[in-house]
């Protein structure tokens, strides 16, 4: 995944965990004036080189400028060029940085649009353009031929023997995830361009040497085209375009640089800077190959396109080594994987989610005919929502919200403050509201099991809770069956993951689970955003709120303080905090990373405050944690999801997916044998060091 091993490297660089440091550059340069042009490029190379970067594009035509015109048929412009890619390729020996720049290129009697890869004093490969634009304010056809008139398929450049055409990939050696293609401007512009081919081809990094005048609208067009085709082609993808310096008789420039991966945008630059300006960010090409791994449709339609892509070439290089000292990992890390910091974003991503849990019950009810519900509401977080669920698929099926009947059932641990939000909550929804103290059912059960509690011995063991927790669940499917109505489920996909559930006749169990596959995180945010949108009255708004400051508890172990404000038994002293541990879930999950890219991605995110730029409502939950926090919670989550808790994720009840963070549902996102080991995958997790062991790398 990286250069030689991983273990050659530290653990805090981002290319021991599958990273590419890439960059584009837009270097200010005058129209035909390709020495001054050279220099700028070996200038902004050297720059890049000194980011840590693995790769740095420049714009189209960029040794020459674009707006050359019929220049371009001059001889001593041509042979400039010429000279000034041979000072780049001079200018990169010895360093871990490839280079691909643009320049006009005579071959076969005729002068192409070319992109030239370089890397450690070598010229690469040579790769034409494709689709020349002769419409509106283009006439690339006047002067250049496009790339399938093409008869040779070696040329000679610099002194350098070197592949040409468009079917090339670059693969460093040292660097295996590191597959590069290139095409030019208008290649991206048409219906299948060219990187298409070359990512079924095996290419994950795509880069586009543009040119790319500026009107308005353009530039966010671009970002809807870089993002598409990085998406489609599940790969890393870099465009770059014109700035300062280019001919302004007719048209603009912005010089825009973009970097996107996977749909997703990583970085952008200044448009209409006055100056030479460089972009970088740090692609996930590990995430990549598994994406492509994962959708076997990648798999397939390179199948389909066999014919053809037998025929691409692939250069094979070495690179002297790994970038010098490239510092901490160059992306945004989200802390809460599920839930967007943006606020506009996360409101958005609230409405969804809601929608879908709401839309789903309703079909379930219909489909079943069945009018009624019941739930437990015990006054915390998770069948706060669930409740809320209810009442909107209630107000959308056109019954009164009476056909919710909700119960809130007070048992040993029940502390005053979650009972009286559960009475305050269903008040403002409006459902019917009952208690039922489960304590006289469950210290019979305790007395028929022979437990000491029966006699008045305090002892708390998982039997005293497991009895507390199937005794609620058990009136629940008993008031179904009493009232004509489904038992809604109230566990989220956090405590699945970590099998904080109890089995069976527990919290395990229900009709039908409308937060199966919401993560705890978001729920909490769910809670606050229905509270924040004024969806009930004030006075409901306001118990809302009060139930997220909730410590969440399943409140099943008395408190020894009983004039305490929040429940005396916190769940995440025993599984840890639920925002590391959905981060975890999420990257171990969804994007399937072994452990130690887990710990050092939760490490890149977690560790300083100041690395966020976070809406004040999310301020006030962002921990830190230093790495051994993190490896020993990640530890926790490791043994409890892959060796202890599959057999209850085998059985599951129906409940909806509703992001692409995934489910773990047997029938949906997640198939597992119950009885799986977990070793390998804490043995990579004991290969983190400690933070005292860490490199003082450079932010």
């Amino acid at each position: 995944m990286s250069f030689a091993s991983t273990s050659d490297l530290p653990f805090d660089n981002p290319y021991t965990h599958g990273f590419a440091r890439l960059a584009v550059a837009v270097p200010r340069n005058r129209v035909a004036d390709p020495v001054f042009n050279g220099r700028e490029t070996v200038r902004m190379y050297r720059e890049a080189a000194d980011e840590g970067a693995v790769l740095v594009a420049f714009p189209e035509l960029g040794l020459s400028a674009y707006t050359c015109d019929d220049l371009f048929h001059q001889t001593a412009l041509l042979e400039g060029c010429e000279a000034a890619l041979a000072e780049v390729i001079e200018a990169s020996r010895g360093a871990s940085t490839v280079a691909v720049v643009g320049l006009p290129v005579r071959a076969d009697h005729r002068l192409f649009n070319c992109a030239a890869v370089v890397a450690d004093g070598a010229l690469l490969g040579v790769l034409p353009k494709t689709y020349l634009p002769n419409y509106g304010e283009f006439y690339e056809g006047r002067q250049f031929a496009a790339a399938d008139s093409a008869v040779s398929r070696e040329i000679t450049l610099c002194g350098q023997r070197v592949p040409f055409g468009t079917d090339l990939i670059f693969k460093a050696r040292n660097l295996p995830l590191f597959a590069l293609h290139v095409e030019i401007c208008e290649d991206v512009w048409v219906p299948i361009p060219p990187s298409s081919y070359a990512a079924l081809a095996g290419a994950t990094v795509l880069v586009n040497l543009s040119a790319s005048n500026i009107t308005v609208g353009k530039a966010d067009y671009r970002h809807k085209l870089v993002s598409l085709q990085s998406a489609r082609c599940l790969a890393a993808y870099l465009y770059s375009s014109a700035g300062i310096g280019e001919s302004t008789t007719d048209l603009a420039w912005d010089g825009q640089a973009l970097i996107y991966e996977n749909g997703e945008l990583l970085a952008e630059s200044e448009r209409f800077s006055n100056r030479s300006h460089l972009i970088t960010a740090d692609a996930d090409l590990e995430r990549l190959a598994h994406e492509r791994m994962r959708q076997n449709s990648f798999g397939v339609s390179a199948q389909r396109h066999a014919a053809v892509l037998r025929d691409w070439r692939t250069v094979e290089f070495d690179l002297p080594g790994p970038p010098q000292r490239p510092g901490t990992l160059r992306r945004e890390v989200e802390r809460f994987p599920y839930v967007p910091s943006d606020a506009a974003t996360r409101d958005a991503r609230c409405q969804e989610v809601f929608n879908i849990q709401v839309q789903s019950l309703v079909q379930r009810l219909e489909a079943s005919n069945i009018q009624r519900v019941v739930i437990g509401v015990s006054g915390g977080l998770d069948s706060t929502h669930a409740l809320l669920v209810c009442a909107q698929a209630m107000d959308r099926l056109g019954c009164p919200r009476t056909d919710i009947l909700g119960y809130t059932m007070p048992g040993f641990a029940t502390s005053a403050r979650t009972l009286t939000q559960a009475h305050a909550l269903m008040a403002a929804i409006g459902c019917q509201a009952k208690e039922i103290d489960i304590r006289p059912s469950c210290k019979q059960m305790l007395a028929d099991l022979g437990h000491p509690f029966a006699d008045g011995v305090p002892q708390y063991d998982i039997t005293f809770e497991n009895v507390q927790a199937g005794e609620r669940t058990s009136h629940l499917f008993r008031l179904a069956n009493h009232n004509g109505a489904i038992v809604v489920g109230t566990g989220d996909l956090s405590e699945l993951a970590l099998g904080w559930c109890t089995y069976g006749v527990g919290d395990h169990m229900s009709h039908y689970n409308v937060n199966a596959s919401v993560p705890k995180t978001l729920i909490k945010h769910l809670v606050r955003w229905v509270a924040d949108a004024a969806i009930l009255s004030e006075d409901g708004s306001d118990v809302l709120r009060a139930i997220v400051a909730t410590e969440v508890s399943p409140e099943l172990v008395p408190s020894n303080d009983a004039s305490a404000e929040q429940p005396g038994q916190r769940t995440e002293d025993t599984i840890g905090p639920y925002e590391l541990q959905d981060f975890h879930l999420y990257y171990i999950v969804r994007h399937g990373f072994r452990p130690s890219k887990v710990a050092f991605l939760a490490y890149s995110a977690w560790r300083d405050r100041s690395r966020g730029h976070w809406p004040d409502a999310l301020q006030g939950e962002h921990n830190e944690y230093a790495l051994p926090d993190i490896t020993g919670h990640l530890k926790t989550f490791l043994w409890r999801f892959f060796k202890t808790s599959q057999f209850k994720r085998s059985c599951v009840p129906n409940g909806p997916k509703v992001g692409s963070g995934g489910s773990l549902s047997p029938r949906g996102d997640w198939r597992a044998p119950s009885d799986s080991e977990a070793e390998v995958w804490l043995a990579d997790l004991a290969r983190v060091p400690s933070d005292s062991a860490l490199p003082l790398l450079p932010r």
